[in-house]
């Protein structure tokens, strides 16, 4: 029997190339340090083409980095996909967008654009809106009107004007006698709509009265909204501006009604499914929506194939296939899945290959460990100790073979942009690293400790002028890739990996054959 395997994913820890605001140094790390200089370990690329991005400069994510790991292999994702779909035309010739077009040509209504907006590349791109917007007009679309989250996070942290004054100079290059277009409303990306893992649907319920009914403190522009909010609340960061509505004389410009149409455009599934289940669920309870209007929508792509969701969409993901977890299903080996809410679906659903259901209920275990709802600023060390415990129980009950766990500190205090408190969450996830090593020690677990892209590592940068700013943004910087196994001497081949090469190395571990269409085991 092969021995059972730990993998610990320390989300957004990575090796810093500038050591600009590098909290992974700077934190008191003596269980990863000693891992790193008495292990084998290697470096993973964990962005661009490594994770199925258009190009180097995209930055990885957890979404599209939790694929790569679960799934061996490397598929064309967000923007990538939707890049490919517009380039093509085939996006435009979707049965999705033709219902879009046709609703507004044919009721004289207007349509909506709900996304993050930037070029993060992460969620959305602001290229993307762009061209809809323009092959909209071109289409015989005469009324647009766009609901703006603002980024923050996987761009500069108060970055917003730029973008609104991008967009704001497009539309009155695109604006003419039979063309209206508009900011309608907004808000940053951590205060309004785009909530996940349902979390906090009141994020969801601020969205739905902003963005549909028109409800909120209104404001003449996005950029007067921003300014004003900048003056108010000292030191806030685009991602926490509060909600806002674009009003003239008293009367919102934007509000979606009957018979308009509604695109999210979006890529990116986690943070879209909420507001997706707003418009599509006739049975949905979670928030009182009061009279629903009745509207064609869609999203840029389906973000849960499992649950059908939304049912129209623009681009059709990626058909992920021949995952980890469905050849350890075929072995007849246990996993068990554990983290808290902020990453929960990330062992599991993007995991699995986009995908809510298990492949066998008997053989796959998750657990969901709630998350505060505080900022993670203010308790940086999150959860880390209860998914520490909670794996040291799933290693001692001796049931799996595989157990995966995600501690999500290095990222999610990471994004707020606090060093000191990211130095913390660092150290957190360290201290349980020295429970697990120990308990893998006694039980016979071979651990393996990775990431699923930089954050931590990079959390200051130099603006154009060559001033040093705070950066909440995922980096560019690769990851580590350790193997800890106090009785096996392995040894990691030399090669240039990926996140893709980690499953194909826990397959050759457990003695199975990778389905061809895999990557190489670093082993």
């Amino acid at each position: 029997m092969a021995k059972p395997v730990l993998l610990v994913v320390m989300d957004g820890v990575g090796f810093s190339k500038t050591g600009l605001g590098d909290a992974v140094t700077l934190a008191n790390t003596p269980t990863l340090d000693w891992l790193l200089k008495n292990c084998p370990t290697t470096r993973l690329k964990a962005h661009g083409d490594a994770v199925g991005l258009p190009s180097d400069d995209d930055m990885g994510n957890s979404e599209v980095g939790h694929n790569a790991l679960g799934c061996g292999q490397i598929y064309s994702q967000g923007a990538k996909l939707v890049n490919e779909s517009i380039e093509s035309g085939k996006m435009y010739g979707s049965e999705a967008w033709t219902e879009i077009i046709a609703n507004c040509k044919d009721n004289g209504s207007t349509l909506h654009f709900i996304g993050l907006l930037s070029d993060g590349n992460v969620h959305s791109n602001i290229a993307h809106l762009f061209k809809m917007l323009e092959q909209a007009k071109a289409e015989g679309v005469k009324k647009a009107r766009v609901h703006v989250l603002l980024d923050g996070r996987d761009v500069p942290a108060t970055s917003a004007p730029i973008y609104i004054g991008q967009l704001e100079e497009f539309l009155a290059k695109l604006n003419d006698a039979d063309f209206d277009g508009k900011i309608a409303s907004g808000g940053g990306r951590m205060k309004v709509t785009m909530d996940r893992y349902q979390a906090d649907w009141g994020m969801v319920e601020l969205g739905w009265k902003t963005h549909v009914k028109g409800e909120g403190r209104q404001f003449a522009s996005a950029s007067e909204a921003i300014e004003t909010y900048r003056a108010e609340i000292d030191g806030v960061i685009d991602q926490d501006l509060p909600a806002f509505v674009i009003a003239e004389n008293g009367e919102p410009v934007g509000k979606i009604q009957d018979k308009d149409s509604v695109i999210l455009y979006n890529f990116r599934g986690d943070r879209a499914i909420e507001i997706s289940m707003a418009f599509d669920n006739d049975d949905f309870t979670q928030f009182d929506r009061g009279a629903k209007p009745d509207v064609c929508f869609a999203g840029m792509l389906q973000y849960d194939g499992d649950l059908k969701l939304p049912a129209r969409f623009l681009v059709n993901p990626p058909e992920i296939t021949n995952t980890l977890s469905e050849v350890l299903v075929a072995a007849g080996l246990n996993q068990y899945a554990v983290s808290e809410t902020q990453k929960y679906g990330h062992v599991t659903y993007f995991w699995n290959g986009n995908k809510s259901e298990k492949f066998s209920e008997e053989l796959e275990t998750f657990n969901e460990i709630p998350s505060d709802k505080v900022s993670f600023d203010e308790r940086p060390w999150m959860k880390s100790a209860e998914i520490t415990d909670d794996v040291i129980e799933a290693i001692k009950s001796k049931k799996y073979d595989f157990i995966r766990c995600n501690f999500p500190n290095g990222d999610m205090v990471g994004h707020t942009g606090s060093l000191d408190a990211t130095i913390v969450g660092v150290e957190s996830v360290d201290l349980g690293l020295a429970r697990l090593m120990k308990v893998c020690d006694e039980y016979g677990v071979t651990l393996l400790v990775t990431a699923d892209h930089g954050n931590a590592d990079e959390m200051l940068e130099k603006n154009k002028k060559g001033d040093v700013q705070v950066r909440t943004a995922h980096s560019l910087n690769p990851v580590p890739f350790i193997i800890y196994d106090k009785d096996v001497a392995y040894t990691i081949k030399d090669g240039n990996y990926g996140l893709a090469n980690v499953a194909p190395t826990v397959v050759k571990m457990f003695g199975l054959t990778a389905p061809d269409c895999w990557e190489d085991s670093m082993i």
